[in-house]
């Protein structure tokens, strides 16, 4: 029986041989809180009061909300005008603030203590292009203007590109992780939130160069978008993304396993509308469990999975529900699950 790092890579590769479905994050330690993400979005905590972090946005977590979450209005919105975006922003120097070897000693104490021989040592690399962007200025200032002043915004993605670039560059050549959780949503259940034409030329071409950088320092990219995204799929194979974490159900996820052909593995395809409320039944959480995983794994490159950016769901029994029910489709279709 193959031990769960070693699982978790065999579902990877295209030629791969995994003995069992990887259980959602099973193989990975998930290690937030590293120098890079601590200076630019500070410490957040349930019930803190308002704060903004380096680009001047505004967070909020009130006591009982599930996590930080941007408060963007017409008062407190950063760039009120994206022609002249750096008069209102600075983008943060993550070179010059988040590279000296005493930054990262107390977060190389909690990497000592992950066995890499067992575990994919995974880093967290939240709040993407796109995000950041509506962070800036809010949707409807976002959408507007990739409308009618595409330049601007060209200059604005690019210059998050290359902070991006910057941040996740220091992952890699300090930690050397095996993974990278990187977050983005780039649309809604049903839509892309603009044209494939102007995604590409906003978003995926400032991505390139940072998933390249990780791709050929053998970082395995994985890329949380729990969004509908089924016009650029052959896209995300070309920027590397070697997993795409958080896929909804909303997509054709058939489809895209069959022609991505295992250059990129799909995590999710459980709806968290049905698994993950006060109220879903152990019934409820079981059988879509188990939709997932009968429609999917035949394909191969498949992690039945929640559709959040991390590990656990809002509701404990949940996560307790569809861990058992991977382990018994496990047992039933390859005669072995998890310790």
């Amino acid at each position: 029986m193959l031990s769960k790092k070693e699982n978790f890579l065999e579902t990877l590769k295209i030629d791969g041989k995994p003995d069992r479905l990887v259980k959602q994050f099973e193989g990975t330690v998930f290690l937030p809180g590293d120098p890079v993400n601590t200076f630019v979005r500070g410490n957040r905590f349930p019930g803190m009061p308002p704060m903004q972090d380096l680009w001047g946005t505004t967070i909020l977590w009130p006591e009982g909300s599930i996590g930080a979450m941007p408060h963007v209005t017409e008062e407190n919105k950063v760039v009120r005008d994206v022609t002249c975006w750096r008069e209102f922003t600075k983008v943060p120097d993550l070179i010059a603030n988040c590279s000296a070897e005493d930054l990262w000693a107390p977060y190389f104490e909690r990497v000592a203590q992950v066995d890499r021989g067992e575990n994919l040592l995974m880093m967290f690399a939240p709040t993407g292009l796109f995000e950041r962007t509506h962070f800036l200025m809010g949707f409807e200032d976002t959408f507007l203007n990739i409308m009618i002043e595409p330049e601007a915004m060209e200059d604005l993605e690019a210059a998050i590109g290359e902070y991006r670039y910057n941040g996740m560059k220091l992952m890699t050549d300090i930690v050397h992780p095996d993974i990278i959780l990187s977050h983005d949503d780039w649309g809604s259940k049903t839509n892309l939130f603009m044209r494939p034409d102007q995604w590409r030329e906003l978003i995926k071409k400032n991505y390139q160069k940072t998933y390249d950088y990780l791709h050929d320092n053998g970082v395995i990219i994985m890329h949380h978008a729990d969004s509908y995204l089924m016009p650029i799929i052959q896209d995300m194979v070309d920027l590397h993304i070697d997993i795409w974490q958080g896929a909804l159900p909303q997509n054709d996820i058939v489809t895209v396993l069959k022609e991505t052909e295992g250059r990129m593995t799909v995590m999710g395809g459980l709806d968290a509308a049905i698994v993950d409320r006060a109220d879903s039944t152990e019934e409820e959480i079981r059988a879509e469990t188990r939709r997932a995983c009968d429609e999917y794994a035949r394909y191969g490159h498949f992690i039945p999975c929640i559709t959040y950016g991390g590990p656990g769901t809002v509701y404990p029994q949940a996560d307790r529900f569809i861990d058992d029910e991977i382990d018994r489709w496990n047992m039933e279709h390859f005669g072995v699950c998890s310790e």
